[in-house]
């Protein structure tokens, strides 16, 4: 295997020294974060729009994306772009309608809404679910897919790696909200360079195979070689209908996925919580353009390794114990970046994985801190200890992931699996959420019925043909993103009944308030809107 060369090392290490000088600085600068909740844990006040609108990229985008999106890239092709595409869309039905409830109402964490809007304990049951979702399935696939990455790349072994990645990340994380939005604004461009250079490299490199010359023809000649890989829509019957149905791009599943993950989420919705509206809605519009670019850096590398592999390139890289490997697109492809390029490429995919890990283990520590250790441990906690606790928090929540960690080696794409894991809690807080924010009679015993459940109901759907196999029924597999879309209708049907027999139905929403102006948008923002809508547009249009 071809690992790193001094030169690699060295552009490593600048990138390395500037990230962590300038967080340095910055905390340096700021340093009553150090007292103060509101500074640690939001950057209240100090974060411009474009720094929300990168930190929000690199929080989201991660070795998930690099390694398990470019995977699926290779085994499925340009369909798994729906995730990105869509959150692009998302992202300014969030500004437009999400945001304005949070900070009209001073909301700090997603479980402080659902406290007040409903009640601490449906607060406490989704702040637990949040905490485990995060810690057992988010911050541990991150660090796993990021740990195999180097591992491949530079030979370093994997335990070495995951423990490299978590120190690192802690460093930054430990600084606080402020540290982590504006270092994220040097890693998303590292990130994106990088990953733009793999995505120009790999286009050249088929081309050459392929008998041409240049990156445009070595991008045509992706979709003359691999046409199965440049369709959206997958129909039933297809081999990777159960991963990616095509219908669940029309009837919701990947709207509900979306909706949950970018305005429901702590980990998403934290980087502007602590901005006045106009600067978020900024940041969140910057995001979404930002959006529309990952397939390129990410999917288009996936589907040329895969061109190269059909080719003969990639027969003995591409293959662990006989088995096709998908996820090893991605580092297969980063070996044969030429000396230097590597190192940058290197340091591309740490700035994602370190970014992420560390946006995900702010969140954590937030929700940890002021939705239970604060509740429930120490109500007359000093601004100084919740501070000092939240830092604990990390630490913890990063040694529980090393540890799991190694035992998502047994998945083929993990990317798949945080999506279908993850989505076991999504549609019951979607449902809670849309119904807290736009119907007033919805009740606190509706949201429990959601909250207590949308797991049970998930549950019972990825495994209904072995349920139905107990009656003697046979019964096709459920693919998630439908099962998502089921469990949420189901979701929204439950609340809809239990508050119409809800005495306290009666009663308006506790503690909000929403009224139509704050839903009106900048011409600006318009504009913005109509030209990411009208990309995604010509985008289906063609690959439909």
């Amino acid at each position: 295997m071809n690992h790193l060369q001094t030169a690699d090392y060295a552009v490593f290490l600048l990138y390395f020294v500037i990230v962590s000088s300038y967080g340095y600085w910055i905390y340096r600068r700021r340093k009553a974060a150090e007292t103060n909740t509101k500074d640690f844990f939001l950057a209240e006040g100090s974060l411009t729009w474009w720094a929300i609108g990168a930190s929000l990229i690199a929080s989201n985008i991660s070795a998930e994306h690099f390694i398990g999106m470019a995977g699926s890239g290779f085994a499925m092709g340009l369909a798994i772009s729906s995730y990105e595409w869509f959150a692009a869309a998302v992202l300014i039905v969030v500004a437009v309608f999400f945001i304005p409830i949070y900070l009209k109402n001073r909301i700090y964490t997603m479980p402080q809404f659902l406290a007040q809007r409903y009640n601490d304990t449906v607060s406490t049951i989704l702040a637990i679910f949040w905490l485990v979702v995060y810690v057992l399935v988010n911050l541990t696939s991150i660090l796993y897919l990021g740990a195999i990455a180097i591992e491949s790349l530079a030979g370093i072994s994997f335990t070495t790696c995951t423990i490299g990645l978590a120190v690192f990340a802690i460093f930054i994380t430990l600084g606080g909200m402020k540290v982590i939005g504006y270092t994220d604004v040097i890693q998303v461009v590292v990130l994106i360079t990088g990953g733009l250079v793999v995505t120009y490299l790999a286009l050249d490199l088929v081309a050459n195979k392929i008998g041409v010359s240049g990156v445009w023809n070595g991008l045509l000649s992706l979709r003359t070689n691999a046409d199965s890989h440049f369709h959206m829509y997958f129909p039933e019957g297809h081999p990777h209908y159960s991963v990616l149905p095509g219908m669940a791009l029309v009837t919701g599943g990947m709207w509900v996925n979306n909706l949950s993950y970018w305005g429901c989420n702590q980990y998403i919705v934290q980087r502007a919580l602590g901005a006045d509206l106009k600067t978020a809605r900024s940041g969140i519009l910057f995001a979404a353009f930002l959006k529309l670019l990952i397939p390129l850096i990410v999917v288009i590398p996936g589907i040329a390794a895969y061109v190269l592999y059909q080719n003969g390139t990639f027969q003995t890289e591409m293959t662990s114990n006989g088995a096709v490997r998908p996820d090893n697109a991605y580092p297969v492809l980063m070996n044969l970046l030429p000396v230097g390029m590597k190192g940058l490429a290197f340091a591309a995919l740490t700035a994602a994985v370190v970014a992420s890990l560390a946006g995900k283990c702010n969140s954590i520590s937030t929700i940890f801190t002021l939705d239970i250790y604060k509740k429930f441990f120490d109500k007359d906690a000093s601004e100084q200890k919740l501070v000092r606790v939240g830092r604990y928090a990390v630490v913890v929540a990063f040694i529980i992931a090393i540890i799991i960690a190694p035992m998502l080696r047994s998945f083929d794409q993990v990317y798949q699996y945080i999506q279908e894991y993850t989505n076991f809690v999504s549609p019951g807080v979607f449902a809670i959420f849309l119904l807290g924010f736009f119907w007033k009679r919805t009740t606190t015993r509706a949201a429990l019925t959601a909250a207590i459940l949308s797991i049970p109901l998930s549950v019972l759907l990825k495994f209904w043909p072995e349920v139905m196999n107990l009656f003697g029924v046979k019964a096709a597999e459920i693919p998630f993103l439908h099962r998502t879309m089921w469990v949420f209708c189901l979701d929204i049907a439950l609340m809809v009944v239990v508050t119409l027999t809800d005495p306290a139905s009666h009663h308006n929403a506790k503690g909000l308030e929403i009224d139509q102006k704050m839903f009106k948008v900048t011409p600006s923002f318009i504009f913005g809107s109509v030209v990411i809508l009208t990309i995604l547009a010509v985008l289906y249009t063609n690959f439909w």
